[in-house]
């Protein structure tokens, strides 16, 4: 029955996310004319994201200090966001990573969907960041074996925590990209614009934050160049196949977020097996000691 309860649930996120239509409308005209409809100034997006501390103002540079970005640092030079959104965002890869058991193709792509709303030119759009649904069908080929649950909180599908009580792969909630990215809080533009210039996670995006890489490149934090190098990324990228380099090499970049979880969750994998082991030879210990002859187990030293 709690099984059944939360499936309801699910549906009625998908059913109330047509809410979203007149957004992604909006959003779904050309590049230019989506620059005339919009004052270039921050607007809220609403729904499961935490309002722009800059609302009415301009995409900016974010200074370091506590307001600093913790996740999608690839737009720090430009965008909406400050730890207010990221926060959350850094919170999600990091249950995707430990309970939800994701791979780490979709801890890429998730860090890069969850990454959307700091992309400036999303930003300055009324209502949640508008998904290609190109690049919801990635996310949801890559995370479709990854643990979900639907969050008490926002009431939206999220990455499995250790404390919450339902969790089920996502192949189990939902059968397709528009319904998982739909159901995580997103809006999705339909697949009748072939050049997927009007959202995130298209051809255009993607090579527009490939080329904020390339730009920041000499400003990659020193502990992240041991984990992620442009060079391990270039090789990386050049043994994929090409429908697949833009996609996988902006997912790869973004932060390297995915891969400091995936190090970090291995790990705590072999501590844990490790401390198992520990606590089965103590049991056993304890069990030896409990049936061994009395004589032996109470001698006295002198």
């Amino acid at each position: 029955m709690r099984w059944e309860s939360h499936r309801c649930i699910l549906l009625l996120i998908l059913t109330t996310s047509t809410i979203n239509l007149p957004f992604s409308r909006v959003f779904a005209a050309s590049a230019t004319t989506n620059t005339e409809k919009t004052s270039g100034v921050c607007v809220s997006p609403g729904g499961r994201f935490p309002p722009f501390l800059d609302e009415g103002k301009p995409p900016r540079k974010v200074s370091k200090g506590h307001r600093d970005l913790t996740l999608c640092r690839v737009f720090r030079h430009n965008t909406c966001c400050d730890v207010t959104q990221t926060h959350p965002a850094f919170l999600s890869i990091r249950k995707l990573a430990s309970a939800g058991e994701a791979s780490q193709e979709c801890l890429h792509l998730w860090e890069l969907l969850e990454c959307s709303i700091c992309d400036p030119r999303v930003g300055v759009q009324p209502g949640p960041p508008v998904i290609c649904v190109s690049f919801c069908d990635r996310v949801y080929q890559a995370c479709s074996d990854a643990y979900l649950s639907v969050d008490a909180k926002t009431q939206v599908l999220a990455p499995c925590g250790l404390k919450d009580f339902v969790c089920g792969r996502a192949s189990e909630w939902i059968s397709n990209g528009t319904d998982l990215c739909r159901a995580a809080g997103f809006s999705v533009k339909p697949s009748d614009d072939p050049q997927e210039l009007s959202c995130y996670g298209g051809k255009a995006s993607l090579d527009y934050v490939a080329d904020l890489w390339k730009a920041s490149e000499s400003r990659v934090p020193q502990e992240t160049e041991g984990l992620w190098s442009l060079e391990d990324f270039r090789q990386w990228v050049e043994a994929m196949p090409f429908s697949e380099k833009v996609s996988w090499a902006v997912g790869g970049m973004v932060l390297t977020a995915g891969l400091i979880f995936a190090s970090q969750r291995k790990s705590r994998s072999q501590r844990q097996k490790h401390a198992a082991l520990q606590r089965t030879a103590r049991k056993l210990g304890t069990k030896m000691n409990s049936t061994s002859p009395p004589g032996r187990g109470n001698k006295k030293t002198t």
